[in-house]
């Protein structure tokens, strides 16, 4: 089809002999496989190769452009910031923060040719990676104001492949709050495949948010290894709507005795684009908690797609995991699918999973229209009341207004960059 990526890897300089031999092994891997397609079972539901077949005539890697000129920095809350320019780190901004007990670099990776993976984007990932962040926070260290990492995609990502790698770690008994923030002025079709590695120390907490500011053309997967020590909290909240093609995975290994991890999202799927999220939530140590609830509402011929897994090794007991999944169908193009699992090897736990999807109640909907609202209205009125729970359980009253001004853009129809 469309792509040269032996001269991708010819062309990224100063990488040694090793790590060259290394990136075309990964990239050999990923020829044996091709873009995933619905013979895999992580994709069972999404034909990848498909999809890129009948969007792209041709891909290939990006060469890097400095745009940061263009970036507007949002007003709504005090922040600290790190711009990424098609996935390359540009710059950052630690103003309100102690900058020693910060440290912020670009990604580097050392080659150990343990590059076999069942994951044929990872592979790719591996191979063609650059750009990318590593951000690690020092013990004891707890940001006073939030990170904003604005995630900028420049005006010529025309049949592009963005691959990029990042580091997020958390020593102990340290905090941050992350806000992902997608910011994209191409109108053309373009790919990112992101692989972020996170790691939360004992008794630290990462809370992360990703939002897509505006409508885009861009197809992103991003794949997410956590790994929770003693006591640790991991919160994750996706508003990422606005994508043509957005799949999320979490692989998340409970380490730790009393650690948890929270997974929410809101996601309003609109106009023939396809969200996809899928979790694995692995309780490897006793008493610990889970808990996963996934919102999606569907208009338009959009496609959303939730898979989840919990699993529970034998010696997790007091295990307490949670997960269910809702959907709301707008109308009758869309289509939502649904896999939540539950493999357990402990029997002294609490674990539930469960799913639903149907349509709006035409009781409620008459309900609003017999107090003045027109139809329109009060299924706008109803949609924004299902989604905004996840806003809702944020702890942050300055991100949550954030979040919510952003929900409300994705349901009334987002503003024009």
């Amino acid at each position: 089809m469309i792509q040269d990526f032996e001269t991708s890897i010819k062309n990224i300089k100063n990488i040694s002999l090793e790590e060259k031999k290394s990136r075309e092994e990964s990239l050999n891997l990923f020829h044996k496989e091709g873009f995933p397609s619905k013979k895999l079972e992580d994709w069972k539901f999404t034909d990848l190769n498909k999809i890129i077949i009948e969007n792209f005539k041709e891909l290939q890697s990006i060469k890097n452009e400095d745009e940061i000129d263009k970036i507007k920095l949002i007003k709504d809350f005090e922040h600290n910031s790190l711009i990424l320019i098609n996935g390359t780190l540009s710059t950052y901004d630690l103003k309100y923060e102690d900058a020693k007990e910060i440290k912020i670099t670009k990604f580097r990776e050392v080659p150990n040719n343990k590059n076999i993976n069942i994951n044929p984007l990872i592979n790719l990932n591996n191979a063609l990676f650059e750009g990318g962040y590593s951000l690690e926070i020092g013990n004891n260290y707890k940001l006073n104001k939030p990170l904003v990492i604005y995630n900028y995609f420049s005006s010529n990502l025309k049949n592009k492949i963005i691959n990029n790698k990042n580091l997020i770690k958390l020593n102990n008994n340290s905090t941050l709050d992350i806000v992902e923030l997608n910011l994209d002025t191409s109108k053309y079709n373009f790919i990112q495949n992101n692989h972020t590695s996170i790691f939360v120390g004992e008794k630290a907490t990462l809370k992360n948010y990703t939002v897509q500011s505006c409508k885009s053309n861009g197809f992103n997967y991003k794949f997410i290894k956590s790994n929770l020590e003693k006591n640790s909290n991991y919160e994750d909240y996706i508003f990422s709507s606005g994508l043509k093609f957005n799949k999320i995975e979490e692989d998340i290994d409970i380490n730790g005795e009393y650690a948890s991890c929270t997974i929410q999202s809101g996601l309003f799927i609109n106009k023939n684009s396809h969200q996809e999220i899928k979790t694995n939530i692995n309780h490897l140590k006793p008493n610990c908690k889970s808990y996963q609830k996934i919102k999606n509402v569907l208009n338009e011929g959009s496609k959303g797609v939730y898979q989840g897994k919990i699993f529970v090794k034998d010696i997790a007991q007091k295990t307490d995991a949670y997960q269910l999944s809702k959907a709301l169908l707008l109308d009758d193009s869309t289509e939502f699918n649904a896999k939540p699992e539950l493999e357990i090897y402990a029997d002294d736990v609490k674990c539930s999973h469960g799913s639903t999807s149907g349509n709006i109640n035409e009781d409620s909907i008459y309900y609003l229209m017999t107090r003045g609202l027109p139809k329109k209205n009060a299924i706008e009125l109803l949609t924004k009341a299902f989604l905004f729970e996840a806003a809702n359980n944020i702890s942050n009253p300055l991100i949550k207004k954030f979040i919510k001004k952003n929900l409300d853009e994705q349901i009334y129809g987002y503003r024009k960059n």
